[in-house]
């Protein structure tokens, strides 16, 4: 049995290949079998929104729209209500199938038994 996998991605744009690779790696940790939690925090809050994955180009890596996809249909897909409040994104601006949430639904999540929690 795989065990849960919680990856928080705290970058965006600003660093395309640290973003990117967070997905990736959430998307294919799906693939393989395992419970998957995305937290989008700091700039990636904005992938939330429908069309910033969209717009997101990074040369020979999956689209990232794709991945997330991936991910809100088969796994869990959260913005950090914090990084969403600064910068005015509300529950309803967000990709169906994603969710506000805060510290203490991370930190339960990463603290439950047997999860390995990745940081990008």
């Amino acid at each position: 049995m795989t065990r849960p996998l919680v990856v928080k991605v705290t970058c965006g744009a600003d660093e395309p290949e640290r973003c990117s690779q967070g997905f990736t790696v959430a998307a294919t940790a799906l693939v393989a079998g395992a419970d998957v939690s995305l937290w989008l925090t700091g700039e990636a809050a904005w992938f939330g929104l429908p069309g910033r994955a969209e717009a997101f180009e990074l040369a020979h890596a999956p689209a990232l729209a794709d991945l997330l996809a991936a991910v809100v249909s088969g796994g869990r897909v959260t913005v950090c209500s914090q990084c969403a409040v600064r910068r005015g994104i509300v529950e309803g601006d967000l990709v169906e199938g994603v969710r506000l949430a805060g510290a203490p639904s991370y930190v339960e999540e990463v603290l439950a038994e047997g999860v390995q929690a990745l940081v990008y």
